[in-house]
């Protein structure tokens, strides 16, 4: 019986995409490092192609010719390239009345502190939505646009700081708030701000916008506060460094005060600063201090 020979089998190569720019490992390598030592956040391995998308901007905008290029003028000490640096890298995912039920938690503080002033510090304020929140929930509280309260914002990313102090937003940011709370706070862009709401003076009289790398050794800021929110921002710091910033916000915070944690992070680490209050909420342990 004849049988039919077998075909030769055809490799084909893969097909790699050409980048622009020459990206080492090396150069992902020093990039890990620079982020991690001025803003003390962790890369994965996984973030190689993100960090030469982000990157490869720069080095456009500069005229460079080679990531090796733009690290030299990193390291040289550039600080205006720096701050542009850390904001490429910067992650900012933020809605407002993000983790709801925190707010709740607030509102009822609040109001048990009503004998005195409170002072909240947004410590990952992003573009302006959480901070904004907390204020509607202070208003709220109070049942006034003048509420016995004070919010600093801060964040790394100066840009983003930037859109949080204008307060103004694309209508698709605010559209699952209720009408009420978008009637009470909000104004409705017309004209050329068609499609756009901006947050109404009063909100923004409550919160100061400050710049604030939590890896500094000195903060600009000066306790003591209530409250802080430091949400979704510990998960890009590896556990030595979360411990670091929570040891330097337990002075900060007020000895009955909270600190608010995003919904996938967790202080057990450091159980000898701080103790459970409530889902992702926890309070300074006495003697801490």
């Amino acid at each position: 019986m004849a049988t039919t020979p077998e075909r030769p089998r055809i490799e084909v190569p893969s097909i790699v995409p050409q980048r622009e720019f020459h990206f080492t490992q090396e150069d992902f390598d020093r990039v890990r490092k620079l982020i991690y030592d001025h803003a003390g956040i962790s890369l994965a391995p996984i973030k190689r192609d993100m960090v030469y998308s982000r990157l490869a901007r720069r080095l456009r905008a500069l005229g460079l010719a080679s990531f090796r290029d733009y690290l030299r003028l990193l390291e040289g000490g550039d600080e205006k390239e720096w701050e542009t640096f850390v904001n490429s890298l910067t992650t900012n995912l933020t809605s407002f009345f993000r983790e709801g039920h925190h707010f709740k938690i607030l509102e009822k503080y609040m109001l048990a502190l009503a004998t005195r002033p409170v002072r909240i510090w947004c410590s990952a304020a992003s573009t302006g939505e959480e901070p904004y929140s907390l204020a509607i929930t202070a208003c709220e509280a109070f049942g006034t646009t003048t509420p016995p309260v004070t919010i600093v914002a801060s964040d790394i990313d100066t840009n983003v700081l930037a859109t949080g102090e204008r307060g103004v937003y694309p209508v698709e940011r605010v559209e699952k708030l209720d009408a009420e709370l978008l009637r009470r706070y909000f104004l409705k862009g017309a004209g050329t701000q068609a499609g756009y709401v901006r947050v109404r003076p009063e909100l923004q009289k409550l919160i100061s916008f400050t710049r604030v790398n939590l890896l500094d050794a000195r903060w600009p800021v000066q306790g003591p506060f209530d409250v802080i929110f430091c949400r979704n921002v510990m998960i890009y710091f590896d556990k030595e460094t979360q411990y670091a910033i929570l040891k330097k916000f337990v002075p900060l915070l007020h000895p009955e005060g909270l600190l608010f944690a995003g919904h996938s992070e967790s202080f057990h680490h450091a159980a000898n600063l701080l103790q459970v209050r409530g889902k992702t909420v926890y309070a300074p342990l006495q003697g801490a201090r």
